[in-house]
């Protein structure tokens, strides 16, 4: 008799419980939750812009459209927590907004104005994706060098207490408008005309609003104060401001600095053990990507305007201590042979800075510097060592990304290239780990509610890929060439890619940073 009367109140639960309505729903396929578990045999359901149900059952959902994702991975949308899509994001082409190159690579959130790059009027930025509409969603970093720039020119001084105060107020603004936080680019000029005192002042007002710093540090080779002096300086950085740092592209460029990965990852582990917070986020290329100027001309040419940097190029009396410090530089990374051109008005891509030399009857220091004096050129320059990439990459603390730049294979392969050449090929880290990396590390650390994870009432940022052909087509011959395997992707619930083909929406939005503030470590395996 007890028996039948539980039977009786089970059928009536079972019965009573509430119908759930969806948009969506996805059914058959390993559903990894992007918090570092193995995949599970569960079903998600989306309604609007949400994921509404994710759980074992499907019997109590009506959906309008059933997804069987059978034999096929199901897990957050990636989050990019280094790119620089912004020229694609405001083009006045939507074929452009919709920023394919990373919808087909799984990713779903792009985050925009790293390397001190990022334009300070955040409000202005968020206005336009309101109002243009984007293919993938966007966070934005305030920049150290746009924002000097702005206020002081790129004068090489030390700002006026006028000045960094203006510095201070705008990293304010910014935040307030729902920025992540400061970025600087350490490296370039002008942010390589500041001090740490000035940083860590202005990374001060951002962990005030719960913000993190992001930092192409000064140096990842033996260019200035040497690759150890400057993790050094972000970590005093984070405990003097007070503030969760990420170290972007963490490396180690060039041959003097070859090995270096093992004490640095030391060092950094250290600083956390002490209480710091400090993340850092990887592409999985040897190849680094910038500019001619940026990679061999000393940084003291370009102070001041473009002006005074082009009369330095072509100072008889200045050109033989540039030369001489071009031709360091050059060695630092590996020679001409280790440098190819991706993108100039002329025609030299997929040629190195040797085989241009040789054309032009020019040294390669001379056509480096000639190449400057033209208008520039992007490179890769192939400057990594393969032990220190692997060595990085396994750590908890780093990320996923891609630093994404016009001809450079990392803006059209970087998650697809790590998943074959890292996770399956090397076995690196299990699926699961490589998921987490590019999706749930990144939203704790970035501080982005509601994204991340495959949960109920988060986002339905939703990427559906093949295991056995998710793989980049890209490389450095041919570098725009789009990846294959993302089978589904839903970008706030709406369909990005379905059945393998880009659709027409752009359902991307601005996510902004959570309110709460970010202090601790976040690299839980």
């Amino acid at each position: 008799m007890r028996l039948f009367a539980c039977l009786v109140i089970i059928f009536c639960l079972t019965a009573c419980q509430k119908t759930l309505e969806a948009d969506y729903l996805i059914k058959g396929g390993t559903v990894f939750r992007g918090d570092n578990t193995p995949g599970e045999n569960l079903v998600v359901a989306i309604k609007a812009d949400e994921i509404i149900y994710i759980g074992a059952s499907s019997e109590n959902i009506e959906a309008g459209h059933v997804i069987d994702a059978t034999g096929l991975y199901v897990l957050p949308g990636f989050i990019d927590p280094h790119t620089h899509s912004m020229g694609e994001l405001f083009n006045e082409d939507p074929d452009l907004r919709r920023n394919v190159n990373y919808l087909t690579q799984g990713v779903t959130t792009v985050v925009n104005g790293n390397d001190g790059f990022g334009d300070p009027d955040i409000r202005a930025l968020v206005e336009k994706v309101r109002a243009d509409g984007i293919g993938t969603n966007t966070a934005f970093f305030l920049g150290h060098g746009a924002l000097r720039e702005q206020v002081m020119g790129r004068e090489q001084r030390a700002p006026s207490e006028k000045e960094l105060e203006e510095m201070r107020l705008q990293v304010s603004a910014a935040m307030e408008a729902g920025a992540l936080g400061l970025s600087t680019g350490l490296f370039y000029a002008p942010g390589s005309f500041s001090d740490t005192e000035e940083i860590i002042s202005l990374a001060k007002v951002a962990a005030e609003h719960g913000g993190v710093y992001d930092s192409h540090i000064r140096d990842e080779a033996t260019y200035s104060i040497g690759l150890e002096a400057a993790i050094a300086e972000v970590i005093e950085i984070a405990e003097k401001a007070d503030v969760h740092v990420n170290i972007a592209h963490i490396k180690a460029l060039g041959v003097d600095v070859w090995g270096k990965s093992v004490p640095l990852v030391a060092t950094i582990e250290a600083a956390q053990a002490r209480g710091l917070s400090i993340s850092a986020d990887q592409y999985p290329w040897q190849a680094s990507g910038t500019r001619i100027s940026n990679a061999l001309l000393p940084r003291w040419v370009k102070a001041g305007g473009q002006e005074q940097y082009m009369a330095r190029l072509n100072d008889s009396d200045l050109l033989v201590k540039i030369k001489s410090e071009t031709k360091e530089n050059l060695r630092k990374r590996g020679g001409g042979d280790a440098v190819l051109i991706t993108q100039n008005k002329n025609n030299w891509q997929n040629k190195t800075l040797t085989q241009i030399a040789e054309e032009q009857n020019l040294s390669p220091v001379e056509m480096a510097i000639e190449i400057a004096r033209q208008g520039d050129a992007r490179i890769a320059s192939f400057n990594m060592n393969s032990d220190d990439i692997e060595n990085f990459m396994a750590q908890p603390w780093v990320m996923t990304s891609s630093d994404g730049s016009t001809g450079h294979p990392r803006k059209f392969a970087s998650y697809p290239e790590k998943y074959q050449s890292y996770v399956i090929g090397k076995s690196i880290m299990p699926v699961e780990t490589f998921f987490y990396r590019s999706s749930g590390l990144v939203a704790d650390n970035f501080n982005l509610c509601g994204r991340g994870y495959l949960k109920d009432d988060y986002a339905a940022d939703i990427l559906i890929l093949d295991p056995q052909k998710f793989a980049p087509r890209a490389d450095f011959q041919s570098p725009t060439e789009l990846s294959d395997g993302v089978v589904h992707l839903f970008v706030n619930g709406k369909p990005a890619i379905l059945e393998g083909a880009v659709q027409d929406t752009l359902s991307g939005q601005f996510v902004p940073r959570c309110s709460q503030n970010n202090k601790e470590p976040s690299h839980a395996e």
